[in-house]
């Protein structure tokens, strides 16, 4: 079992850590650091872990994951010059920073990983695409898969994907959480306790996803499922596409991958 350091453990780097001690890793192969004192006596006290500074985490690990906010990657990089060797592969999950960001900066020849998980990680649900580097061969590539197997799916694709991923399952998650918010608010406004309109948008959430997992059949051949002849999806259905919902769904989503790119030039 690897030694695997989490620097910036908040929401996403929480989720990695305590996905790792759900698949079954010791407390004493995953380090996390934080950015101050009270954050890190969090994490002891829920996890386990050890908590240390960033250089003391990077020397111990085997695989390092930058789980810190685009902006602060540079300086924290900058912070830890020497304690890098290059042999720990390094997987970033800053959002828009790209392969050649950190590459830069690092030791010549250190394996680099993209990643893009997404917070389902905390219910084991995740969705996390992974693009190796230069640098990263297959066994390397192997080694990061491992570390976000026990957190749900995970998927390899060429960098030149992930914006797109980052748009897409990366910000997805809230997506579906502002449509379960709006069907709830219509529940309440059609008379229903909130409790009760909350449960079946929930369940009916839950059970659709299942069926696009499990069915095998495209979600157009799913909603047509659905859809009968002059009755009530069919009506629901045809107030969404008056209101553009698709398109609106579609400029979302690349609204949010230009956003990505935007943060690459911004950082890089």
């Amino acid at each position: 079992m690897r030694t695997v350091a989490v620097l910036g453990a908040g929401k996403m780097g929480q989720a990695i850590v305590s996905g790792l001690l759900r698949a079954g890793w010791s407390g004493g192969s995953v380090i996390a650091t934080a950015r101050s004192a009270e954050r890190a006596a969090e994490l002891r006290g829920a996890y386990g872990v050890a908590v240390e500074p960033n250089a003391a985490a990077v020397r111990r690990a085997d695989v390092v994951v930058v789980a810190v906010k685009p902006q602060d990657a540079g300086s924290l990089l900058e912070e830890l010059t020497g304690a890098f060797d290059g042999s720990a592969p390094v997987v970033s999950i800053c959002a828009g920073l790209p392969v050649a960001f950190f590459e830069k900066r690092l030791p010549d020849a250190t394996p680099v990983v993209r990643a893009m998980p997404n917070t389902p990680a905390l219910v084991d649900e995740a969705m996390t695409v992974l693009s190796p580097g230069t640098y990263a061969d297959a066994a390397c590539l192997e080694a990061v898969e491992e570390l976000f197997k026990p957190l749900g799916r995970t998927l390899v694709v060429d960098e030149k994907h992930q914006d797109a991923v980052t748009a897409i399952s990366g910000s997805g998650p809230a997506y579906f959480y502002y449509l379960a918010e709006a069907m709830t608010e219509a529940g309440v406004l059609m008379g229903l306790p909130r409790a009760v309109a909350s449960e079946l948008v929930t369940q009916t959430a839950l059970g659709a996803a299942r069926m696009l997992r499990e069915s095998g059949d495209s979600p157009v051949a799913l909603r047509e499922a659905v859809e009968s002849p002059a009755g009530t999806t069919i009506s629901a259905v045809r107030q969404l596409e008056n209101h553009r919902a698709r398109s609106a769904v579609t400029d979302a989503i690349e609204a949010a991958r230009d956003r990505a790119r935007e943060i690459a030039d911004e950082y890089a």
